[in-house]
């Protein structure tokens, strides 16, 4: 028996991928915090970048300065969101709700349910007057849900990168122990691979936001919308999310569309936001991620296709750093490295 288990120590790719298959099922069933671990992931990968970035410069900066005014900008922007963005928004809402009940009250809406009520049966009206209360519901619960792991990932994060040095420290003394030694040795191989194919593609991400929110706010000076700085700041965040993230941002520029230019500016909004989506989706996802992956287009679009039919929002932002991170393992393709400052250790 421990002949044959110092056999499987020894038989490192044999190990690793048994590592890999626990690392799977643990994921696996951790699934119901899914949002919290990759967002924290997420966010201590950009703060730990930045410190290193700010150090490149500036040698003698404390770590915990720089995470703290990070930090503080990060609620500074909250509180600019929430105490700004969001009574714009409800006020803008509240005038498109007074209108659409002006409009039920007219003759004019009246002709029309007669109107459509000759062509659909009520049966058919009231199911799917349902499924869009059902689809409302789940859409208000799945913001309440991402709304605390985003605040929990946040707390997570900070903790994380305030004590970045003793987090190193400690996480090596498991590396150093000598009961499953070699699990640890495992784990911190995966975990430096992952963290350089995510890094990778949060980079062409980023650069993706970037190009989204100049066309955008160009498109919006143009129709003379108000607060187009804080618009931009709204599709930038958005953007950050592959290409579901342009779409999500139709719904409050449409609102305050309407209270500008009525349901024409809200035509010209869903056009302009369909060609942004177009040139994301065909032209600069497939693109930049190809640049940064050094993929063919065809694979990082195929994937990207792929992982948003099983993950769903997620899958477009994991899918292409897991196939390159299985590439990688698998010794097919190996990522270009970072340097080790840039890596979470």
């Amino acid at each position: 028996m421990d002949t044959a288990w110092q056999r499987f120590k020894n038989n490192i790719p044999l190990r690793r991928f048994v590592v890999l298959l626990l690392v799977i099922a643990c994921l696996y069933e951790m699934r119901a915090m899914m949002n919290t671990i990759l967002l924290t992931f997420i966010f201590t990968y950009v703060i730990v970048h930045l410190i290193h970035l700010v150090q490149r410069y500036v040698p003698k900066m404390p770590t915990g300065v720089i995470v703290v005014v990070t930090y503080l900008i990060i609620i500074a922007l909250l509180y600019f969101v929430i105490t700004v963005y969001l009574p714009m928004l409800v006020g803008q809402i509240s005038k498109m709700v007074k209108s659409v009940m002006a409009f039920y009250e007219s003759n004019e809406s009246l002709r029309l349910m007669s109107y459509a009520t000759h062509y659909i049966s009520k049966a058919e009206l009231i199911t799917q007057a349902k499924r869009a209360m059902t689809f409302a519901f789940h859409t208000v619960t799945n913001i309440g849900t991402l709304t605390v792991a985003t605040f929990m990932s946040l707390i997570l994060s900070f903790f994380y990168t305030i004590e970045l040095e003793k987090m190193k420290e400690f996480s090596n003394l498991f590396v150093k122990s000598g009961y499953f030694k070699w699990l640890f040795e495992d784990l911190r191989y995966f975990g430096k691979k992952f963290t350089n194919t995510f890094g990778v593609v949060l980079e062409a991400q980023f650069f993706i936001a970037i190009c989204n929110t100049a066309l955008m706010m160009i498109g919006l000076a143009i129709m003379k919308m108000p607060q187009i700085i804080a618009l931009g700041l709204m599709v930038f965040i958005l953007s950050l999310v592959p290409v579901a993230g342009v779409i999500i941002s139709l719904i409050p520029l449409s609102i305050i569309g309407y209270s500008v230019g009525g349901i024409r500016y809200v035509i010209y909004i869903f056009v302009m936001i369909m060609i942004i989506h177009a040139i994301e989706a065909y032209v600069l996802n497939p693109k930049f991620m190809a640049s940064k992956t050094e993929l063919p287009i065809f694979y990082t679009f195929l994937v990207l296709l792929v992982a948003e039919h099983f993950w769903g929002t997620w899958g477009l932002i994991v899918g292409v750093p897991i196939f390159t991170f299985l590439l990688d393992v698998l010794d097919i393709k190996s990522v270009k490295k970072k340097s080790k400052k840039e890596v979470i250790k």
